[in-house]
């Protein structure tokens, strides 16, 4: 698990399929998230016809096929914010195949960029999709923080909603309103801890390297195209002037975000989700770090799932421990745990 909590309170609820936060501990509240149509908060960063929109722009259909790729971004940089979207993704064969939602600034900082991340890798005809997150902060590229997931639901037969909350102290990971992960500032990540101005993106492209199996199961471009589905895309963050970086959202504005945290409720839903679908922890990595990254709290009765190689038992999907490159944006529920 990752470091403490201070102990604030989020009460935490869904209304249409959106989410809504507050806080009693603070006056500071997330009072709303609402969706916005593709023209109002995104553009097409690459793959031409391969971006298609739906229902007046509040639906966005990315494919992959032999041409390209495609994918989206935010027309604004976001300083901390709750960004989310709705996700369908391609079904039947789709090895090699990723679908990836995140957030970067690698455009505006090369050598020193800040990344989160999901990540949805394709898989063989009767094996499930698998999930990852992972976080970079300041290029820090040569520590990854994945950790992967297996899920309780087939994410090719309805839209299921992904969301990342991002304050200057937290970064909280959700599926369908489930937390699943967390990350909480602390000294010892230093400038680790994500703390530039980010882009939203949306993209898919071909994988075939490393997705599926360690890169043993490539694309097979007869079953193209390869449709991933967005709907219910949230953008509810401090944007920043592009030429200094400079924010609007000051005060009790940017407090909203810092202001919201997990009730018990929910931490004991996160907890549960993890011992049941965490299938690699990077903290456990021992064959990748023989000495664990700092801010990862080792549970030794907990690591005794795992193997060397930071995959729980049973769960030994070929890993490796690298980044891996996307194609560049500016070139181109209900749960019983």
């Amino acid at each position: 698990m990752m470091g403490s909590l201070a102990p604030l309170v989020l009460f935490f609820f869904i209304a249409s399929p959106l989410f809504l936060f507050s806080s009693s501990a603070t006056t500071s509240v997330i009072e709303s998230s609402s969706t916005v149509s593709f023209e109002e908060g995104y553009t097409q960063t690459f793959g031409d016809s391969n971006l298609m929109l739906l229902r007046h722009g509040k639906t966005v259909h990315i494919a992959l096929d032999e041409r390209t790729g495609a994918g989206f971004a935010s027309q604004d940089l976001y300083l901390h914010g709750f960004f989310s979207a709705s996700i369908k993704l391609p079904s039947d064969y789709a090895a090699g195949v990723v679908v990836a939602f995140y957030m970067s600034n690698g455009d505006v900082f090369e050598k020193t960029h800040d990344e989160l991340d999901f990540e949805f890798l394709g898989n063989i005809r009767g094996r499930e999709w698998r999930v990852q997150t992972n976080v970079y902060g300041n290029g820090s590229t040569a520590i990854g923080r994945e950790e992967r997931y297996d899920l309780w639901f087939d994410p090719t037969d309805d839209f299921h909603q992904y969301s990342i909350l991002w304050s200057h102290d937290r970064i909280i990971f959700y599926i369908d309103s489930v937390p699943i992960r967390e990350i909480v500032r602390t000294e010892s990540m230093g400038g680790q801890f994500p703390s530039k101005p980010m882009s939203l993106y949306a993209t898919i492209w071909d994988g075939s390297n490393w997705a599926t199996s360690g890169g043993r199961y490539k694309v097979n471009y007869r079953y193209a195209p390869y449709i991933a589905e967005f709907a219910d895309l949230i953008l509810n963050g401090c944007a920043v002037n592009p030429m200094d970086h400079s924010s609007a959202c000051e005060g009790r504005a940017a407090a909203r975000y810092d202001s919201a945290t997990m009730s018990s409720e929910q931490r004991a839903q996160m907890e549960s989700f993890r011992r049941k679908h965490v299938t690699y922890f990077y903290c456990y990595d021992r064959n990748r770090y023989p000495n664990p990254p700092p801010e990862c709290n080792i549970d030794r009765e907990a690591r005794r799932s795992y193997g060397a190689d930071g995959a729980k038992f049973g769960n030994h999907h070929h890993h490796h421990g690298r980044s891996h490159r996307r194609p560049s944006p500016v070139g181109l529920a209900d749960a019983s745990f």
